[in-house]
């Protein structure tokens, strides 16, 4: 029989695959969506916050609450952290396979690229509607530019740095929802300290 720290990581661990498989799909229909040639600026900017924030941040407040209901409804803010830890982390190593390794590698090979050209024409048309001058627009594209190729730049070093981060964030952001989640205080025993 499973103990309720083993059901935890197991939910954690399932729930993080749905997760996982979820946010690759948003992110992989967003850069879809923002790489369209009829794509309005408008909707380039939101397409990636509503893809890659909004609906994340629900599936995961579902996710969570799945989690504590497989349990049978108590956990502990140790319990909860660990859970929804696990359940991030097995998400973020799904969607760094799925989208960056496999999709951004195989699949869409210059999807940089497209991207970057798509941020281009939705700035350049952002700003014909503004009524700015040629000048102003082809000098905000050059610096656009500029700075998509210092961005370009990969090394093992910014690559571990930037997973170090990501898995600080995720443990801070799994602290914080365990904060909100938790529903069982702790119970002294009587006799100790």
């Amino acid at each position: 029989m499973q103990t309720l720290e083993q059901k935890i990581k197991k939910s954690g661990f399932k729930n993080g695959l749905i997760l996982g498989v979820i946010t690759t799909a948003l992110n992989i229909l967003s850069f879809y969506l923002i790489t369209s040639p009829s794509i309005s600026p408008l909707l380039f900017i939101l397409a990636p916050i509503i893809s890659r924030a909004f609906i994340p941040m629900l599936v995961v407040i579902f996710l969570c609450f799945n989690i504590r209901k497989n349990i049978g409804g108590l956990w502990t803010f140790k319990q909860a952290t660990t859970g929804i830890f696990i359940m991030l982390i097995v998400a973020y190593l799904v969607n760094l396979a799925g989208k960056d390794m496999i999709f951004d590698k195989v699949i869409e090979p210059n999807g940089i690229q497209k991207t970057q050209m798509a941020a281009i024409n939705a700035k350049a048309a952002n700003m014909k509607e503004k009524g700015a001058g040629q000048d102003k627009i082809n000098t905000s594209i050059a610096d656009m530019k500029k700075d998509f190729i210092q961005k370009d730049t990969f090394s093992i070093g910014a690559f571990i740095t930037g997973n170090a981060f990501i898995v600080l964030f995720l443990f801070v952001f799994a602290l914080i929802f365990a904060s909100l989640l938790r529903n069982a205080e702790y119970v002294s025993v009587p006799g100790k300290k």
